[in-house]
């Protein structure tokens, strides 16, 4: 649904000087690009050309538009003739929605033989395209900038992934996220200011008491029990003292009563994301691990310990993903494995991992855990699949909310018997020293949201719609270089904020 109900619509400049037959010939130009991006397959999302615009007037009216449609996820613009700036400003000033800058031509190929000044003046969009691109860079305002033929994959693949970007943007500007229970005491990287993330990025966050929903689980049936063990026995396997008949198997229905109790309250309040807190159990038989996992699959995004950033952004990253291999989750740096070049961390938690994100059938086992009061509990223990993928997260500075990035390879650990949770390893990019040293630099936190589906660009493109700053750490990055972009980003923004004061 979060795809099929957005659409990008696609407004063409140009002005009325060149006459007539330049208008006809640059609608149906237009129409015809719209068209091949449509039927290339290559899109997410719909796209649908909503003109040609040529005078102010005309392009105030559309972006008004674009504002107020709730289908509308973001607008493409592309300049066919030259369509002089002045007349982007109000609509510019006014639009709140992502903004593509499409840089490309109806022709690929200049017609050597045949060019003359009527064509040279129809297919102006190197002049144009400048033009647009000053007054956007004037008012500052944040957009995607897409250089390339509109027939050409690799074209289409970026608008792709700034689609993706725009359905996430759009979801998270509607999302409700539910604490069930406080941050876990101390803990700052976790907390942060709700006001300020509802005003940047749009999501709105709740409290809701763990007493609000105990009565939730209580009042699911044995017979809706019984219906989803079923559906565990088809995708899980079960360890042989948990499964029906065995003496832990209760655990294994609690925890499936939880899930349906959890999935109910979410629905009836009209949340996409929500956190838990193992401090914060009382009148639960144990804590809500398994339903997370379970949830977190189906696309809810999920923070332990109150991490509602966290929360958010996974389920944001999920929708980006949507549809793609590979699979997300929260994760969490857990514990250091030094082995010089192959050096790694382990990510896990207590117990709230995808399971879309396992190299095998993942097995249901149940464990005593050792924390707050989460008491004996049921979980999803699986190792994640190898492959390249990044981690990503979003932290409050007090004066700016920073988004950091972190390209890792997850590789295959060695036998670990005796954990009895969910886990990935990984090799930071360029190397665990500087891969693990940027991060900590940048005030990176101890929780994550992964995706094997997702790449930087994916990342980039929310930055540039929430306007908010990003940090990159790959294969490209150096300490020495690392610290200068924070001194200098520490710059910006305090005098960007005293100009703004």
């Amino acid at each position: 649904m979060e795809y099929k109900n957005q659409e990008i619509w696609f407004v063409t400049g140009a002005q009325l000087l060149y006459g007539g037959d330049a208008v006809v010939a640059v609608d149906a130009h237009s129409t015809e690009m719209v068209k091949g991006l449509n039927d290339s397959g290559n899109l997410p999302l719909k796209v649908v050309y909503k003109g040609t615009v040529n005078s102010s007037a005309e392009i105030a009216a559309a972006f008004a538009a674009a504002n107020t449609a709730p289908q509308c996820a973001g607008v493409i613009t592309w300049m066919h003739t030259f369509s002089p700036a002045k007349m982007w400003i109000h609509g510019l000033k006014d639009y709140r929605k992502p903004l593509l800058h499409l840089h490309s031509q109806y022709n690929e190929k200049i017609p050597w033989s045949e060019i003359d000044m009527d064509f040279m003046n129809l297919n102006q969009s190197a002049h144009g395209d400048r033009e647009f691109g000053f007054i956007t860079s004037r008012l500052r305002k944040p957009r995607k900038v897409v250089v390339g033929y509109w027939k050409d994959a690799d074209t289409q693949s970026k608008i792709a992934a700034w689609m993706r970007v725009c359905a996430a943007w759009a979801d998270a500007q509607k999302m409700r996220i539910i604490r069930f229970g406080d941050n876990m005491n101390n803990v700052a990287v976790t907390d942060g200011d709700k006001v300020e993330a509802e005003i940047r990025l749009g999501y709105h966050v709740d409290n809701a008491p763990i007493a609000t929903l105990v009565p939730y689980v209580e009042a699911v049936t044995s017979t809706e029990v019984d219906a989803l063990i079923s559906e565990y026995e088809r995708l899980y396997d079960f360890a042989p003292d948990c499964a029906q008949g065995a003496d832990k198997h209760r655990f294994v229905r609690d925890a499936a009563a939880q899930e349906i109790g959890m999935r109910r309250f979410l629905e009836e309040k009209g949340a996409k994301a929500f956190t838990t807190s193992f401090d914060e159990l009382e009148g639960m038989k144990q804590l809500m691990g398994f339903a997370s996992q379970r949830l977190m699959a189906e696309g809810y995004g999920f923070g332990a310990e109150g991490d509602w950033k966290t929360a958010a952004l996974v389920r944001t990253m999920w929708v980006m993903g949507k549809g793609l291999a590979g699979g997300q989750s929260f994760l969490e740096d857990y514990t250091l494995n030094f082995d010089g070049a192959d050096s790694s961390i382990l990510q896990a938690h207590m117990l709230e991992i995808n399971p879309e994100i396992a190299a095998k059938r993942p097995r249901i086992e149940v464990h005593f855990l050792g924390i707050g009061d989460a008491r004996t509990c049921a979980r999803l223990v699986f190792q994640a699949h190898s492959g390249a993928g990044i981690a990503a997260t979003i932290v409050d500075m007090g004066n700016r909310f920073r988004m950091i990035v972190n390209k890792v390879d997850v590789i295959e650990p060695q036998p670990l018997p005796k954990l009895p949770v969910a886990c990935a390893l990984w090799k930071p990019q360029p190397d665990f020293e500087v891969g693990a040293g940027a991060w900590i630099l940048a005030g990176g936190t101890h929780h994550s949201s992964f995706s094997y589906s997702l790449t930087v660009e994916h990342i980039e493109d929310y930055a540039e719609i929430a306007d908010i700053e990003l940090l990159i750490i790959d294969n490209d990055t150096t300490i020495r270089k690392f610290r200068q972009d924070l001194r200098n980003n520490e710059v910006y923004y305090l005098l960007n904020g005293a100009l703004k004061g």
